[in-house]
């Protein structure tokens, strides 16, 4: 599995057939196809401006609605005709949803499951991990929001189980995330995972604070917490887009490093 880049979205190149998959960046979406123009038509004709000044797809944020819903909907030209967005309201919980039908409002919870082709589904994100699912046949598709305490409690986990698919007929991405030199954690962070299981001490590397000594402070990898989780399931076809929402400004909102700020999302369907 590759990523084809552009300024603006990102193209994953899923190996399985029939599914489309792809995570956007901060940048304006202009090379999407021209079919349509959706985007394009309405730059024409909506003088908007973002709070943020770029591609900002989170309605949650305190942006201009109209400018998030404008965005929103230019997505749906690089999307299979009759497919609708599933949005979600992400909440760092370990819930996990099998979406039969598309629900105008987003749902509460933080992993998605759909094998209808009309439903495209969307994580949203600005510093955790976004994992997309499917089986090797193409006919199940599934989202996960990586933040850490998602992951702590087991949602990949969880996910799989509720997949109609086996762990080693799965393939599994996982996109642009807070680095693992950039997201420094406190020991509880740590505690929670190796509470679970030996093998994530390798996620995390230990700070030394001068100016706080004797408070433990860590450096954490999530796309590697999430590979040891994956590869522990069955999962062995993984593939990771290492970029760092943290450290790349200029391509990727970060929480961490702006506080209030924008959010990206990474969309996987049927085709």
């Amino acid at each position: 599995m590759t990523t084809k880049s552009s300024d603006n979205i990102l193209d994953i190149e899923w190996p399985a057939p029939k599914v489309l998959a792809f995570t956007t960046t901060r940048l304006p979406a202009i090379n999407l196809p021209s079919s349509t123009n959706t985007y394009h038509s309405l730059l024409n004709t909506e003088h908007l401006r973002s709070a943020f000044t770029a591609f900002n797809l989170g309605d949650h944020v305190g942006d201009c609605a109209a400018v998030v819903a404008r965005n929103r909907t230019s997505l749906l030209d690089y999307l299979p005709k009759n497919s609708k967005i599933q949005w979600l309201e992400q909440v760092h919980g370990n819930h996990v949803v099998d979406v039969q039908t598309h629900d105008i409002t987003p749902i509460k919870t933080d992993a998605v499951i759909t094998r209808n082709r009309d439903i495209a589904l969307a994580i949203m994100t600005a510093d955790c991990l976004p994992i997309l699912l499917s089986n090797k046949e193409g006919s199940e598709v599934a989202a996960i929001h990586g933040g850490w305490r998602p992951l702590a409690t087991n949602i990949i986990e969880r996910t799989i189980i509720k997949m109609k698919s086996s762990a080693n007929d799965i393939y599994a991405w996982m996109g642009p995330c807070i680095g693992a030199e950039a997201f420094e954690v406190g020991e509880e962070v740590k505690q929670a995972f190796c509470a679970i299981s030996e093998d994530f001490e390798s996620a995390f590397q230990p700070v030394v604070l001068l100016e706080q000594i004797g408070e433990n402070k860590f450096l954490a990898d999530l796309h590697l917490i999430a590979q040891i989780q994956l590869t522990a399931l069955g999962v062995k076809d993984i593939t990771q887009l290492k970029q760092c929402t943290y450290t790349n400004s200029k391509r990727y909102y970060s929480y961490r490093r702006d506080g209030k700020t924008g959010r990206m999302a990474s969309i996987i369907c049927l085709k």
